[in-house]
């Protein structure tokens, strides 16, 4: 039997060799060119996947204390701008207003009163009936009198606003959300009832401190969301937060104490969308962003 292979052995195992080759070349030249790009693509954009959707979240507060009377909105219920959300049981401050309309017209008979004695008296003094004292007498109770005529009024007019209080409507239009109140419990003032989300969304982009240096106002950005795989969003650079994060912390650490380990520090980069909020594509506070930011020309 001869060592040697037979001629059509040695082709078929050349041919095996080529068909393995050449997609193996293909697929390495691929990698290549891909490498590439994204060399020189992060040479020129900075990303970051610390990034969120924020907006305003309004919380609506009383100004009175009371016993809700009734709620007239839901959880993510759409409001507009002056609308009626609920209302407080105004039957104690009607009382109030009462009173001090009440108040008002005596404290306004009262003044009445003290000015035309002041003018009495002043004819009286001018034939010396009366003495320069029962004058200043007089002159003081008047005083007096308007003082209180003032402060009357100034206590109707608070007393008016308390009325109006007892009616929470919207500041803005937007979204309803983080309810927790219904009718029938009582409220303290500053006490949040819900709050409500205002339409305008925009990101925030945590970036290293070390990526700093080549981010400017204006720089366009692409934006990818989570929750809408395959959607690009269009935005760019609005403003740079002057500080960092951990420096407007609830509990901001302190450097000059203690042990010290460097932290490479992230600073909020605030990004505005260039195109109007999309219907079909609605954005959560909060939702996760993955924004790249083209830092320079191609």
């Amino acid at each position: 039997m001869s060592d040697k292979l037979d001629p059509p052995v040695k082709k078929t195992r050349i041919l095996n060799r080529k068909r393995f080759l050449i997609p193996a070349l293909a697929l390495l030249v691929l990698g290549v060119v891909a490498g590439l790009y994204y060399y020189f693509y992060a040479l020129s954009h900075t990303s970051t996947d610390d990034a969120f959707i924020e907006g305003h979240a309004i919380a609506i507060s009383p100004k009175v204390s009371g016993h809700i009377l009734k709620v007239y909105v839901d959880d993510n219920q759409q409001v507009k701008e002056g609308e009626l959300l609920a209302e407080i049981d105004p039957r104690d401050y009607e009382a109030r207003l009462k009173m001090a309309e009440a108040n008002l017209e005596a404290a306004q008979a009262k003044a009445s009163q003290a000015d035309e004695d002041v003018s009495r008296y002043k004819k009286l003094t001018l034939n010396d009936e009366i003495s320069k004292q029962d004058m200043e007498h007089v002159l003081v109770r008047a005083r007096v009198a308007n003082a209180e005529c003032t402060q009357a009024k100034a206590v109707l007019e608070q007393a008016k606003l308390e009325l109006s209080y007892t009616k929470i409507y919207a500041p803005s239009a937007g979204r309803v959300t983080q309810k927790s109140v219904e009718q029938g419990v009582f409220v303290q003032i500053g006490q949040m009832l819900l709050m409500v989300v205002t339409p305008e969304r925009w990101v925030i982009a945590n970036l290293k401190e070390t990526d700093l240096k080549n981010i400017l106002p204006g720089q366009p950005v692409t934006i990818t969301i989570d929750a809408y795989p395959g959607k690009v969003f269009k935005g760019h650079v609005d403003s740079i937060q002057r500080g960092t994060g951990a420096r407007f912390s609830l509990l901001p650490p302190q450097n000059a104490s203690g042990n010290y380990i460097k932290i490479v520090q992230r600073v909020p980069v605030k990004i505005v969308f260039d195109e109007a909020p999309d219907p079909k594509h609605p954005l959560a506070l909060g939702m996760s962003v993955i924004p790249s930011i083209k830092t320079k020309n191609d």
